[in-house]
């Protein structure tokens, strides 16, 4: 599957802030409770294979995975 800039942009920007992610990995976690940290570990540039963890881990399709990743980190700047 192939992925654009622009996604992977928008992941990078929505995980900056040690205390954001932390949010969202916990909204992640209470979503899919399959979810590890280990799943949950993430290093800048490895946006993508982040999602994959997540998504082999919940057996969910990409889209699925990016849009409940995008529903945790918005809700985590509020």
């Amino acid at each position: 599957m192939q992925t654009n800039d622009k996604e992977s942009g928008i992941i990078m920007n929505k995980l900056e802030g040690k205390g954001n992610w932390n949010i969202t990995k916990g909204k992640l976690k209470q979503k899919w409770a399959s979810l590890t940290d280990d799943d949950l570990q993430y290093a800048e540039g490895k946006e993508e294979e982040l999602l994959g963890r997540i998504q082999k881990r919940t057996g969910k399709t990409r889209e699925e995975v990016e849009k409940a990743f995008n529903e945790a980190s918005s809700s985590s700047h509020r």
